[in-house]
C-alpha cells in the first residue's frame, strides 16, 4: 500500500494526476448515466444506446490511462508506438462495450456480473497494451504480485459498477456504480505502475518514429472532448424529448383530446385545491354544470364533425372570455363544468350564471350559416350545498338536470329537497335496469265484466314491480322512467309473452288486454313478435287485445295504421284506451280499426255528481254505437256508477267493485273456478242476479 501511494506521489506529476482524475470522474457518470439508460431500453433504440456508452466508457479509460502515463516522471521514456497506442484505444472501446452488452441482456441472472468482469478485465487488457506502446531507454520489467493485484482489484471493481447499476437496493447506487468504475481504472493504474522498475540502459536508435507526449495529449483531449461532448450533447436531448414525452402525456391524461379544455381528473384536483385554500375562511365556491341544449339536434342536422366543432366552439368562448381564476373543464359529451372564484356576495354568483350563457350562446359560422344553442345551468356552493369536491359536482349536476327538466335555457340552484326527487328518480332507473334480469317484475290482473250479467268478460293485464328495497314501485313511477330510457321495449315484450303463456293455460278461454307503448307501435318488427308469442304460447289470438292510447298513434299515424292492421291480420283485438283524455277525434275512430273504446277513470268517478263528465260519458257511448264499436268504462267502484253506466248502455266496466286487481295465482284459481261454476250451471241467470265474480269479489 505504501508502495502504491509512493508511487503516485513522488513519481506522478500532480498536475497530469488531477487532469486524469477529472478526466475518470467525468467519463465515469457518463458511462454509468448512459448505462442505466441502455437497461431501461428495448429495440434497436438499446443497441444505439449501448455503442454511445461503449466509446465513452473506452474513451475514459485508454484517456486516463495515457494521461496518467504523461504524469508519470521519468527522462527515459522516449515515446509512444502509434499502432500499438491505437490498439489499446480500440481494446479499450471493444472491451467495454461487449462487457455492458453482457451485463445488460438479463435482468437478474448472474450476467450482470460476468459483463462487469469483462469490463473490469479489458480494463487490464488495454493498460497493459499501452505499457507495451511506451518505449523507453533501458530496459522496463513487471512485478508480478502487482500485476495480479491489479488485474484482481479491475475486475471486482468493474463487477461492482455494473451490479450497482442492475441490483441496486438504495437510491444511493448510482453513486456507488460511479465510484466503482473510478477505482477499477485507478486501482489497476497506480498498482501496476507501482511493480514497474525501469533499468536505464544506453541503446542505439531514436524515437523518430514514436509519438510524443505533447502529441498524446493532444489526442487525449481531442478524443475525449468529442466524445463527451457528443454524449453530454445526445443525452440532453434524449433527455428532453423525454421529459416532453412525458409533459404530452401528462397533458393528454388531464384534458379532452377534442377541446384541450381538462377532464374531471384535473377538476378534481382544482376542486381539491381551492377548497382546502378556503377551510378556514367564509368565502364561497360556486361550481357550474352546463348542459348545452338541443346538442343533439346538432349532431343530427350537422353530423358529427358539426357537433364537434360546435363543442371546440364553445369551449374556446368559455375559456378566453372567463374571467382570472374561474376554471373550466369539459367532463363528457355536451357537459361542461365551470368553478367561479371565491367570493363573498350572491351578486357575482348570478353575474356569473348570465355571462356562462350569454358566452354559449355565441353563433359559431358553419357553411356559412349561424349556428347558436342555449344552455342549462345548475350550480351549487360550497359549503352551503356540500363538503367536499365530488359532492359540490354532483349538487351541480342535480340542479342542472332539474333546470334541463323544467324546459332548458335557465338557471337553478341547488334544491336539497327537489333534487333528491331527481336523484331517486335516477337511482330508479339505474335498478330499472336489473329488475327483469332479477326476476323482481310481475303480472297483476284486473277483471272486466259485463254490465248486465256481471259475468267476467275479460282481464286487464297490470305491470308490478317489487323492488328488493323499495317494496312495491307503482307503475306510475317506473313507467314513465321506462319510456324514457327506452327499456319498455324489453319490458313490453316480457308482458306480453308471460301475459300470453298464462292465459293459454287457463281452463276458461277469458280474454286478456294488455297496454302498449308508444315506442312499441312504432317498431316495425313487433307484429312479428306478437305472431311468434302466440304460436309459441298456443294462446287464440282472439283472446289476445291490445290497448293503445291516441297519443301512441299521433306521432307517425300512418305507420301506426299500417302495424295495427297487421295485428288485425293475426286476429288480434285492438282497443283505445284512455277515451277522451288525450286528443280524441272523430277522424281517429273513423281512420282506425278499433274493436273496443275504454272511457277513462277520471271521467266515470264523477258520473252523477258532474254535468260535463255524464255528458263526456254519454257522448262516448252514442258515438261509439253508431260505430258499432262497444264501450269499456274504467274506474267502476260503486253499484251507482254501474247503474248509471247500465241506463246509458255501456257495455262493460272495469273496477275495484269487482274487486282489486289479483296475481296470477289467485286469478288463476279464479279463472278455475268459473270455469267449473259454467260448467255446472244447469240453468241460466236471471237478469240482474249478481254474478259468480260479484260474490267472490
Amino acid at each position: 500500500m505504501l508502495t502504491v501511494l509512493s508511487c503516485i506521489a513522488f513519481e506522478h506529476d500532480p498536475l497530469f494526476v488531477i487532469l486524469a482524475v477529472i478526466i475518470l470522474t467525468v467519463g465515469a457518470v457518463l458511462t454509468m448515466r448512459l448505462y442505466t439508460r441502455v437497461r431501461r431500453t428495448q429495440g434497436n433504440l438499446k443497441y444505439m444506446w449501448l455503442l454511445l456508452c461503449g466509446l465513452i466508457a473506452g474513451g475514459t479509460i485508454w484517456s486516463t490511462h495515457f494521461v496518467a502515463m504523461i504524469a508519470y516522471e521519468s527522462p527515459f521514456i522516449l515515446g509512444y508506438d502509434p499502432g500499438m497506442t491505437a490498439i489499446s484505444l480500440l481494446v479499450a472501446v471493444s472491451g467495454a462495450t461487449a462487457g455492458l452488452l453482457i451485463s445488460s441482456v438479463t435482468r437478474r441472472s448472474m450476467l450482470i456480473e460476468v459483463g462487469g468482469l469483462v469490463f473490469g478485465a479489458s480494463i487490464a487488457i488495454m493498460h497493459f497494451i499501452g505499457i507495451e506502446a511506451m518505449k523507453v531507454s533501458g530496459l522496463l520489467t513487471l512485478s508480478m504480485p502487482y500485476v495480479v493485484a491489479s488485474v484482481i482489484l479491475s475486475c471486482v471493481f468493474g463487477m461492482l459498477a455494473t451490479s450497482r447499476v442492475a441490483r441496486p437496493v438504495t437510491r444511493y447506487c448510482k453513486y456507488g456504480a460511479v465510484l466503482s468504475f473510478i477505482l477499477a481504472v485507478a486501482s489497476l493504474h497506480f498498482v501496476a505502475m507501482a511493480g514497474v522498475d525501469l533499468m536505464p540502459l544506453r541503446l542505439d536508435g531514436s524515437g523518430k518514429d514514436l509519438v510524443s507526449n505533447q502529441l498524446v495529449g493532444i489526442a487525449i483531449v481531442f478524443t475525449m472532448g468529442v466524445l463527451m461532448l457528443s454524449a453530454m450533447i445526445t443525452y440532453s436531448i434524449d433527455s428532453a424529448n423525454a421529459q416532453d414525452a412525458d409533459n404530452k402525456l401528462h397533458h393528454m391524461a388531464h384534458h379532452d383530446p377534442m377541446t384541450g379544455l381538462p377532464n374531471r381528473g384535473a377538476l378534481d384536483r382544482h376542486l381539491e385545491a381551492i377548497l382546502s385554500s378556503v377551510t378556514n375562511d367564509n368565502a364561497r365556491i360556486v361550481v357550474m354544470n352546463c348542459n348545452l341544449t338541443r346538442f343533439k339536434e346538432v349532431n343530427e342536422v350537422l353530423g358529427y364533425s358539426g357537433g364537434d366543432a360546435l363543442l371546440r366552439h364553445v369551449a374556446k368562448c368559455l375559456s378566453e372570455h372567463l374571467e382570472q381564476d374561474e376554471y373550466i373543464a369539459r367532463l363528457s359529451g355536451d357537459e361542461f363544468v365551470i368553478v367561479g372564484k371565491p367570493v363573498y356576495n350572491r351578486g357575482y354568483i348570478l353575474d356569473f350564471c348570465k355571462r356562462v350563457q350569454k358566452l354559449v350562446s355565441l353563433p359559431m359560422t358553419w357553411r356559412d350559416e349561424d349556428i347558436r344553442v342555449g344552455c342549462s345551468v345548475g350550480y351549487a356552493l360550497y359549503p352551503d350545498h356540500a363538503s367536499c369536491g365530488v359532492q359540490l359536482l354532483e349538487a351541480a349536476e342535480q340542479a342542472m338536470r332539474r333546470a334541463k327538466a323544467e324546459g332548458g335555457n335557465t338557471a337553478l340552484c341547488y334544491d336539497a329537497d327537489q333534487d333528491q326527487q331527481t336523484r331517486d328518480r335516477s337511482a330508479l332507473a339505474m335498478d330499472l335496469r336489473n329488475a327483469l334480469k332479477n326476476g323482481e317484475f310481475e303480472l297483476y290482473y284486473q277483471l272486466q265484466n259485463d254490465v248486465k250479467t256481471r259475468a267476467v268478460t275479460g282481464t286487464e293485464v297490470l305491470l308490478r314491480w317489487n323492488h328488493p328495497k323499495r317494496g312495491k314501485v307503482p307503475p306510475s313511477e317506473f313507467i314513465p322512467i321506462a319510456e324514457e330510457t327506452g327499456l319498455i321495449l324489453e319490458i313490453g315484450a316480457w308482458v306480453i309473452r308471460t301475459a300470453c303463456h298464462e292465459a293459454a293455460a287457463w281452463p276458461a278461454p277469458v280474454k286478456i288486454a294488455v297496454n302498449i307503448a308508444q315506442v312499441q307501435l312504432s317498431d316495425s318488427k313487433f307484429p312479428r313478435f306478437v305472431e311468434h308469442t302466440l304460436k309459441r304460447s298456443g294462446l287464440d289470438p282472439a283472446r289476445l287485445e291490445l290497448e293503445i292510447t291516441e297519443t301512441g298513434i299521433i306521432a307517425d299515424t300512418s305507420k301506426a295504421l299500417q302495424i295495427i292492421h297487421q295485428l288485425k291480420r293475426l286476429g288480434v283485438r285492438i282497443a283505445m284506451d284512455d277515451y277522451g283524455t288525450g286528443y280524441s277525434s272523430l277522424a281517429t275512430l273513423q281512420a282506425f280499426p278499433f274493436d273496443k273504446i275504454k272511457i277513462d277513470r277520471e271521467f266515470v268517478k264523477d258520473l252523477g255528481r258532474n254535468r260535463q263528465s255524464d255528458a263526456i260519458v254519454k257522448a262516448t257511448i252514442i258515438l261509439a254505437e253508431s260505430l258499432d264499436i262497444p264501450v269499456l268504462a274504467e274506474g267502476v267502484e260503486t253499484e251507482e256508477h254501474l247503474r248509471l253506466l247500465a241506463a246509458q248502455g255501456c257495455n262493460e266496466v272495469q273496477g275495484f267493485l269487482f274487486g282489486q286487481p289479483m296475481p296470477a295465482c289467485d286469478i288463476r284459481s279464479l279463472v278455475t273456478r268459473l270455469a267449473a261454476d259454467r260448467s255446472g250451471e244447469a240453468t241460466p241467470r236471471k237478469a240482474g242476479e249478481v254474478g259468480f265474480v260479484s260474490q267472490v269479489a
